[in-house]
C-alpha cells in the first residue's frame, strides 16, 4: 500500500553538477591557457628556502601580490637569485594550487629590473659580507715572493689563460696547474667555488702538487657577465682560502666582491702574472751583484784581519821565554818523585800491618753474638706486632658483622614491605578488572537489546501491527491490484497470522476501493482524496 505521506520525487534540473576536485580542474585547464608564459615585474617580498630546495617568493607592487614559486632545478640555473625589497622581472606560467585554492606563479627565471636595481643588490650584498668580516685587511695572506707551484682558475679556451702563461714565461717559469671553470653564465659561481675548495683540498706532498698561489682570472665584460663573481659563494669561499689568492677578474674599472675577499687585486689578467712571479733576468743580476759584493767583503775583511793579526803577534814574546820556566819545574819535580813514592809505601805498609794486628776471632764472635741478639729482638717484635694485628683485624670483622645483622633485618622489612603493598595494589587492579569487565558486558549487553529493537522497528512486522498487510502470491508480493487480479490465489499476512483468499474476492475487492470517512462523519465527495487517519 502507498504510503500518502512520502515526499514527493526532485525536480529535475538541466544545470551540471561539478565535484570540487572537477572544478578545480577546470580553473587549472583555464588559468594555464591563458597565461602559458608571463613575464611579471615587480618587488620581491617574503623569501623562504625550506630545506627541499625550492624557493618561494611574493611578487608585489603597491595594491597587489602574487604568489611565486621556484622548484630546486630552476634555483640552480638562475643567474640572479631573488632577494627581499629587490625589484625584478620574473618569467614563468601561472598555474593554481587546488589544495588551497589560490593560483601561483611558476618562475623559471629572474633578472633585475635594470641597471639601478642590480647595483643597489650588489651593495646591499657587499655591505652585508663586510660587516661580517670577511673583507677585513687582518685576514689577508701575504703573496709568496716566488711560489713553487702556481694554480690558476679561469676558463680553458679563453686568451686569457694564455696571456697570463705567456707573462709567467717571461718572467719566471713555473708550474701552472689549470683548473677550467665557466667564467660566465649560471654555471660560473658554483664552479669557481668549487675550484678554489678544490685547490684548498690538496693534500701537502700528494701525487698532484699542492699550488702555493691562486690566480681567479676573467676578462672585462659587462656586469651582468661578471655576476657569477658576485655571487656569496665565491666570496665566501675565496675569504676561507688558505692558499693565498690573486683576483684577476675583468679590467681595471671592473669591481666585483671576490676583489674584496681576495688577498690581493689586480687589475688585469696579465697584471696577476706579474704580481706572482719576479723577473728572473732581475733576480740573476742582483744575485750576481750580492755575489761580487760578497767577494770583494771576503777579500778585504781577510786582508784586515791578516794585518790585525800581523801587529798583535809582534806585541807577543818569543814562547821559549814562556815555557822555559814551567820546563825547569818539572824537571825538579820529576827528579824527586821516586823517593817520595818509596816513602808513601812505607807509610801505608806500617799502618796496614797495624790494623791487621787488631783483627781476631774473638772480635768476629763477638761481633757474631752482638748480631744474633739484635735478631732475637726483632724476632720476638715481630711476633708481638703480627699478634696485635690480628686482634684489630677480628675487632673490625666483628664489628661489621655486628652492623650487617641489622641492615640484612632492614633490607627483609623493606623487602616485606614492598611485597604487601605491590599485593595490595594487584588486588586492586583485580577488583577494577573485574569491575571493567563487568561494566563491559553490561555496556554490550544494552547495546545489542538496543540494536534487537531497531531491528524490530525496522522489519515489517511492526509495520504490520500498524494496520498494514502483506498480499503474496505464490513465491512473490504483490504490490498492485492489476497483479491482484491476474493470480489464481492470493494469501494476505496480517499481524496475527496468514488468510488464503480466492482469486473472485480479490478481483472484487479490486473494482472499487472504499472511501475512508471524514473526521467530521459522512462520505467524502467524488472529487476528494480519503484519509487514513
Amino acid at each position: 500500500m502507498m504510503d500518502l505521506f512520502e515526499d514527493p520525487a526532485p525536480q529535475p534540473s538541466n544545470q551540471p553538477e561539478y565535484t570540487v576536485s572537477e572544478l578545480s580542474g577546470a580553473v587549472k585547464r583555464v588559468i594555464e591557457g591563458e597565461f602559458g608564459l608571463v613575464r611579471v615585474r615587480g618587488e620581491v617580498g617574503r623569501v623562504s628556502r625550506p630545506a627541499s630546495g625550492h624557493l618561494y617568493f611574493d611578487l608585489k607592487d603597491d595594491r597587489s601580490v602574487i604568489a611565486a614559486i621556484s622548484w630546486k632545478g630552476q634555483v640552480a640555473r638562475m643567474q640572479v637569485r631573488p632577494e627581499e625589497g629587490m625589484e625584478v622581472v620574473a618569467t614563468g606560467r601561472m598555474t593554481t594550487f587546488p589544495g588551497q585554492s589560490k593560483y601561483q606563479l611558476i618562475v623559471e627565471d629572474v633578472a633585475p629590473a635594470g641597471a639601478g636595481a642590480l647595483m643597489a643588490m650588489l651593495e646591499k650584498r657587499r655591505a652585508a659580507l663586510q660587516a661580517e668580516g670577511l673583507f677585513d685587511p687582518a685576514r689577508k695572506q701575504p703573496i709568496p715572493f716566488l711560489p713553487g707551484v702556481i694554480g690558476v682558475i679561469t676558463s680553458p679556451s679563453g686568451a686569457v689563460i694564455r696571456d697570463i702563461l705567456h707573462r709567467l714565461r717571461d718572467r719566471f717559469p713555473r708550474p701552472v696547474l689549470i683548473w677550467p671553470v665557466a667564467v660566465q653564465g649560471q654555471d660560473c659561481a658554483a664552479q669557481v667555488a668549487a675550484a678554489i675548495r678544490g685547490f684548498n683540498a690538496i693534500a701537502p706532498g700528494g701525487p698532484i702538487p699542492r699550488p702555493d698561489l691562486l690566480i681567479v682570472a676573467r676578462g672585462g665584460g659587462s656586469l651582468e657577465d661578471l655576476w657569477g663573481f658576485n655571487e656569496e659563494i665565491v666570496v665566501r669561499a675565496a675569504a676561507d682560502s688558505r692558499i693565498p689568492l690573486i683576483s684577476a677578474v675583468g679590467h681595471e674599472t671592473d669591481t666585483t666582491l671576490i676583489d674584496f675577499a681576495a688577498d690581493r687585486r689586480a687589475p688585469t689578467p696579465t697584471a696577476a702574472a706579474e704580481m706572482a712571479v719576479p723577473v728572473r733576468l732581475d733576480l740573476l743580476a742582483a744575485l750576481d751583484g750580492l755575489a761580487a759584493r760578497q767577494s770583494r767583503a771576503l777579500a778585504l775583511g781577510f786582508d784586515r784581519r791578516g794585518q790585525r793579526l800581523r801587529d798583535l803577534a809582534r806585541a807577543l814574546p818569543r814562547p821559549e821565554a814562556l815555557t822555559g820556566a814551567a820546563a825547569q819545574r818539572l824537571d825538579a819535580a820529576t827528579g824527586r818523585l821516586g823517593g817520595a813514592l818509596g816513602l808513601a809505601v812505607a807509610q801505608k805498609r806500617g799502618v796496614f800491618a797495624a790494623q791487621a794486628a787488631r783483627v781476631q776471632p774473638q772480635a768476629l764472635l763477638a761481633l757474631l753474638g752482638r748480631a744474633r741478639l739484635g735478631l732475637n729482638g726483632q724476632s720476638g717484635r715481630l711476633d708481638t706486632a703480627l699478634a696485635r694485628r690480628q686482634e684489630r683485624a677480628a675487632d673490625r670483622l666483628a664489628g661489621l658483622a655486628a652492623r650487617l645483622d641489622p641492615a640484612l633485618g632492614r633490607l627483609l622489612a623493606g623487602a616485606a614491605r614492598d611485597i604487601a603493598r605491590q599485593r595490595d595494589g594487584l588486588a586492586g587492579l583485580a577488583a577494577r578488572l573485574e569491575a571493567a569487565g563487568g561494566r563491559a558486558l553490561a555496556t554490550r549487553a544494552e547495546r545489542l537489546e538496543a540494536l534487537d529493537r531497531i531491528r524490530l522497528t525496522l522489519g515489517y512486522t511492526a509495520t504490520l501491527r500498524r494496520g498494514y498487510a502483506v498480499v503474496r502470491a505464490g513465491a512473490g508480493i504483490v504490490t498492485t491490484a492489476a497483479e491482484a487480479a491476474r493470480a489464481a490465489a492470493l494469501e494476505i499476512e496480517f499481524s496475527d497470522g496468514r488468510l488464503a483468499v480466492q482469486a473472485g474476492q480479490a478481483t472484487a475487492s479490486a473494482t472499487k476501493p472504499a472511501r475512508p470517512r471524514k473526521p467530521g462523519g459522512g462520505d467524502p465527495g467524488p472529487d476528494e482524496q480519503g484519509r487514513l487517519l
